[in-house]
């Protein structure tokens, strides 16, 4: 549960109990247990829902370290994350090359009137997609918690190709750079790195 809502940071409960795979009263009775104990907090405002203390978010990796090395699993989930990390950068830049593109000598909002340019981006992320879903796959493999992440994909990927342009990159949906991001984080979690230390 602390490891749903640090994903899932400033999320509704029912965006919490949909990562988790938990039923809805469930994940209600526990949030308010880990609320009672200082470990999560609800918060109002600009960012509205769920979010980790500092010391829920000490206790949830101190939890996922323990899972680690309890079951012998931190060098399968590192591979898995090295591998993962040689395709961020580039992911990254396929989500510039869709959000701008050239004109002249500038760069412009892309409107997707361009459909070469669009298609060549697409073309891009499909090939990020092949490489990337044998990767979670693997950490599927190791820890059922990652198996969501290519079913995920899959379907946003999916919406693009079906002319939804926003399912690309667009924060507010399971789009395909939230999930990428989304796996990032879990990653980092897992092997307790904070993401300004990354390499």
């Amino acid at each position: 549960m602390l490891h749903g809502v640090r994903l899932k940071s400033f999320a509704p409960v029912d965006a919490i109990a949909d990562l988790v795979g938990l039923p809805l009263t469930e994940v209600e009775a526990e949030l308010a247990d880990l609320q009672q104990r200082e470990l999560v907090r609800y918060r109002e405002g600009a960012l509205t829902g769920w979010t980790l203390t500092p010391a829920g978010r000490k206790e949830g990796e101190r939890l996922l370290a323990d899972e680690l090395d309890g079951y012998d699993l931190r060098a399968a989930v590192d591979g898995c994350y090295r591998r993962f990390l040689e395709l961020n950068q580039p992911l990254l830049g396929v989500c510039t090359d869709w959000q701008l593109r050239p004109d002249g000598d500038r760069q412009i909002i892309n409107d997707h009137a361009d459909a070469a340019w669009d298609g060549r981006v697409l073309d891009a992320l499909r090939g990020i997609d092949r490489r990337v879903q044998p990767i979670v796959a693997d950490l599927a493999d190791v820890l059922d918690r990652f198996a969501g992440y290519g079913p995920r994909f899959t379907v946003a990927l999916g919406r693009v190709e079906a002319g939804e342009p926003d399912w690309f990159t667009k924060p507010t949906l399971d789009s395909y750079h939230t999930v990428w991001f989304e796996l990032h984080e879990n990653l980092l979690a897992t092997l307790g790195i904070e993401r300004s230390k990354e390499m």
